[in-house]
C-alpha cells in the first residue's frame, strides 16, 4: 500500500485469527494488520531485523495511524523519519466497546492471545524478524501503554523491551474518579442503566459527542476487560444508584494495574532490556503520577535501568513521542 513512506515501505495484510472468530462482540476476525519493513529490507535475501509491536489507545484502530494532518507529519511517516532499523508492525485491537485492554476477556475476546500467540508467530513466519525476545519490543499510548507495559511481564519469553507513554496505571488515579461522573450520567439520562446508554449510543447518533460519552464507554469498556465473569456478564466497580465503591470488584481490577502487578512479575521485568516511561505532566488522567509510580515499583525490585521523563504536555497529541 502507498503509506507515504520515502525510505522504507508498508505491507497491508488482512489477517483472520482464529481465537477471534465467534468472539463475544461479534467483532471482526479477520483484522488488518500493517509491517513496515525498512530501507534495506529487500536489498539482502539474508539479513534479518528487530521487531517492535505498536498497540493502539482506547477507541484507536490501526489503519488511523495512517491519517493525514494538516502541517504534521503522520505516525507512519515519523516511523519512516525516526525509527532505527526495524520490522514495525501496527496491531488492531478494536472492539465494540473501544478496546480491549490487549487482554483475555469472556465478555470482549482473547486479545492478549491473538496478539501473542498469533500476530507474533505468523510475522516471525512471514517477515525476516531476528524471532527471539531479545530482538523483539512493543509500545504504545495510553491503553497501548498498559498493553506495553502488561504484556512483557505476562509473556517475557516473547518481549524483551517496552516502551509506555502515557499508559494506564495506578488505577485509583486514572480511573476511580470516572464513577461517580458515571453514575450522574447515567441516572439523569438513562434511567441508570446501561443497555439503554448503548443503545442511544449505537443508535446512529454523533458517537463521543456527549460530554458523558467518553467516561461511560470506558468505566464500561474497562469493567468487561478488568472484571468480566466466566460467562460472559459484567461487575461494574461501583453500584449505579449512588457510584458507590464495590471494594470486592476494585479489587479485581487492582490486579490488573501494572505498578501492583509488578512485585508478582518481578523476575520478568529485570530479565528486559530495556524500559521507557514517558508522560505529560499535565496528563488529563493523573497518568504522570501513574509513571511515577511504576518507575518507583521497578527501582524497588532493583530495576534501575530504566529511560523515564515526565514532559510539558497534556495527554493528547502526544504521538510523536
Amino acid at each position: 500500500m502507498d503509506a507515504h513512506a520515502t525510505g522504507g515501505r508498508w505491507e497491508e495484510i488482512s489477517f483472520r485469527s482464529a481465537v477471534l472468530e465467534g468472539n463475544p462482540l461479534g467483532d471482526p476476525h479477520v483484522r488488518p494488520l500493517f509491517v513496515y519493513l525498512p530501507p534495506g529490507y529487500d536489498d539482502d535475501a539474508d539479513s534479518r531485523w528487530p521487531s517492535v509491536y505498536v498497540i493502539q489507545g482506547m477507541t484507536g484502530m490501526a489503519r488511523a495511524w495512517f491519517n493525514v494532518a494538516p502541517f504534521a507529519k503522520n505516525y507512519t511517516e515519523l516511523i519512516d523519519e525516526l525509527a532505527p532499523p526495524c520490522v514495525v508492525v501496527l496491531v488492531d485491537a478494536f472492539t465494540a466497546l473501544g478496546g480491549s485492554q490487549f487482554l483475555d476477556s469472556p465478555a470482549v475476546g482473547r486479545y492478549h492471545t491473538y496478539l501473542c500467540d498469533e500476530i507474533v508467530p505468523y510475522v516471525d513466519e512471514r517477515f525476516r524478524t531476528l524471532a527471539a525476545r531479545d530482538h523483539r519490543g512493543i509500545q504504545g499510548k495510553s491503553s497501548g501503554g498498559y498493553g506495553a507495559m502488561i504484556t512483557p511481564m505476562l509473556r517475557p519469553d516473547l518481549f524483551g523491551a517496552l516502551a509506555t507513554h502515557a499508559g494506564d496505571a495506578l488505577f485509583e488515579n486514572c480511573y476511580l474518579h470516572e464513577f461517580a461522573q458515571v453514575a450522574r450520567s447515567l441516572r439523569e439520562k438513562y434511567d441508570r442503566s446501561y443497555e439503554r446508554f448503548w443503545e442511544d449510543f449505537r443508535s446512529g447518533r454523533p458517537v463521543l459527542a456527549d460530554k458523558d460519552d467518553p467516561v461511560l464507554v470506558d468505566s464500561y469498556a474497562m469493567a468487561a476487560c478488568y472484571s468480566a465473569n466466566e460467562d460472559g456478564s459484567v461487575d461494574l466497580p461501583f453500584g449505579l444508584e449512588t457510584g458507590m465503591l464495590r471494594e470486592d470488584v476494585w479489587e479485581r481490577w487492582l490486579a490488573w494495574d501494572p505498578v501492583r502487578m509488578v512485585e508478582r512479575h518481578a523476575e520478568a521485568l529485570r530479565g528486559l532490556r530495556a524500559i521507557y516511561i514517558d508522560c505529560g505532566t499535565k496528563d488529563q488522567f493523573f497518568l504522570d503520577l501513574g509513571a511515577e509510580a511504576f518507575r518507583v515499583e521497578l527501582e524497588r525490585i532493583g530495576v534501575t535501568d530504566v529511560f523515564f521523563e515526565l514532559f510539558d504536555a497534556t495527554h493528547s497529541a502526544i504521538e510523536y513521542r
